[in-house]
């Protein structure tokens, strides 16, 4: 009796370990798929393909048939929970910067005093992170902001506002201005944060959302930024890949990650990295598993999963003036009161010699050459762009876009170029602001969303300076939140092994 009760106890420990497994399966299968969709594990169409490491190596009909066996012994409320979990999961939707009303122009968010700079805010520390946007109506609207936490992979967390925002769960923005000495009218509206009504108290990722009149449904635009809770060191590096396939196109990085005592980590998967380049969210990479660890020191170093095609140095337009021809302008035409920048016809440069030069970085910042303040005293120009593919002949199964952050990204159509026959060229119109703006040009597969390729329109080369943030995530046990414990910055030319 006592032996066949103890077979029984086996057996059903056993069940549930295959149900254990299964689970984990099913959850990195759902993960990798709704990662695919961000562009944060993968990179198709490339020659960087990033499996999620995690993933089970359970056969899918051994699957199929331990769950089929599984549910005859699993009690109806147990599945019941199981479903239910599963369904929330799948149904998680990843936040990311929403495009803005068509009203909205020249949103920028970032650190005080920097325009380019990355918007990361160290938890309880003194810095504040500026917003700056447009209106083109004619009249003042009463726009408000908020933030909602998110997880390491951009899913909403599942904490109230009440558990992370201190005080009022959103602030009007009452700073705006007239634009002046300009021909467009618009509105400029600026908020300025954390301020003392309205603080964070959680460190992770964040989503600033604009909205209309108080009513968080009427959302403008949204925009991603982080608080840091300083718990982990990083040091790192950027070197030449060994993999000759790669050797004179990508960047690997070899990463190194001390995490503070009071960090109990009972797994090395229980930390998440999650490198940014170019401060780009949409091409960054995910890491679960170090290569090395030992007591609280973690290492990434395995150039499959922590290798990025480098690019080039990106491309550049000077608006700062729109009387004064910049280097890289055809011709400047004024029709009315709206001006019309024609941008010099630009090739393919993926066979040419590599040039270095300082750049910023595919971002781009506000400045005027004939007003006191580029934030209300600038003006509005039509910026006219070509591309001349090689041949002059369209690219079959790609579209062309302008890629920046002036198009955010190539995520939606802003940036996508349309082909001339007559011409044989690709040509884009964008309203932009006076300022400084970088820009590259790439291709993307016909209605599918992949990562961005150079190979095309730019080239690759290893050399390129590219700049990289490196994030450290971190879930406590028993947490409903990913904590965000460590933020660095590096630099391809200054981190570069031997420099």
């Amino acid at each position: 009796m006592v032996a066949a009760t103890e077979s029984r106890i086996i057996k059903r420990e056993k069940d549930f370990c295959r149900l254990n497994a299964i689970l984990r399966a099913i959850n990195d299968e759902m993960f990798t798929i709704k990662s695919y969709s961000t562009g944060v594990i993968y990179k198709p169409n490339s020659a960087f393909v990033r499996p999620y490491s995690g993933r089970s190596n359970l056969n899918p009909r051994m699957v199929n048939s331990l769950f089929l066996k599984l549910m005859k012994r699993v009690p109806l409320s147990v599945l019941s929970v199981l479903f239910l979990l599963m369904s929330f999961s799948s149904s998680a939707q990843r936040e990311g910067d929403a495009q803005a009303a068509r009203n909205i122009h020249s949103i920028k968010l970032y650190r005080s005093g920097d325009q380019a700079s990355f918007p990361a805010l160290i938890l309880n520390g003194g810095e504040t992170l500026e917003l700056h946007f447009d209106d083109l109506g004619n009249s003042t609207k009463n726009y408000y902001y908020t933030f909602q936490l998110c997880n390491a992979d951009w899913s909403p967390s599942m904490l109230s506002t009440f558990e992370y925002i201190k005080g009022f769960q959103s602030m009007r923005i009452n700073t705006y201005r007239n634009s002046s000495m300009s021909t467009t009218r618009y509105i400029h509206y600026t908020a300025s944060f954390p301020d003392r009504n309205m603080t964070l108290s959680r460190s992770g990722n964040y989503l600033l959302k604009v909205f209309l009149d108080g009513d968080t449904s009427r959302t403008v635009f949204t925009r991603r930024f982080v608080v840091v809770s300083q718990l982990a060191s990083i040091t790192g590096q950027i070197q030449q890949p060994f993999n000759a396939k790669y050797f004179r196109t990508a960047q690997k990085l070899n990463l190194g990650i001390q995490t503070d005592s009071r960090i109990q980590v009972f797994s090395p998967s229980d930390l998440k990295i999650v490198v940014l380049q170019n401060n780009n969210w949409h091409t960054s990479l995910f890491m679960d598993r170090p290569t090395i660890y030992r007591g609280n020191y973690y290492e990434y170093n395995d150039e499959a999963y922590t290798s990025m095609p480098a690019g080039k140095e990106f491309r550049w337009i000077d608006l700062t003036s729109l009387r004064l021809m910049s280097d890289r302008m055809l011709k400047i035409e004024n029709v009315g009161d709206t001006s019309h920048i024609y941008v010099k016809p630009e090739a393919n440069r993926a066979g040419q010699t590599y040039v270095y030069y300082r750049d910023l970085n595919g971002s781009y910042v506000m400045e005027t050459q004939e007003r006191n303040n580029p934030f209300w005293q600038s003006d509005y120009a039509y910026v006219h762009f070509s591309f001349m593919p090689s041949g002059k002949r369209q690219i079959e199964g790609s579209d062309v876009y302008v890629f920046g952050e002036l198009t955010n990204y190539a995520q939606d159509t802003l940036g996508k170029m349309n082909f001339n026959e007559e011409k044989g060229i690709y040509e884009k119109t964008l309203y932009l602001k006076q300022g400084f703006y970088n820009y590259s040009y790439i291709t993307l597969p016909q209605g599918k969303k992949a990562y961005p390729d150079f190979s095309q329109t730019e080239g690759d080369h290893w050399a390129t300076e590219n700049s990289y943030v490196v994030l450290v995530y971190y879930r406590p046990f028993g947490n409903r939140a990913d904590e965000l414990i460590g933020y660095s910055s590096l630099s391809s030319v200054f981190q570069r092994t031997g420099f």
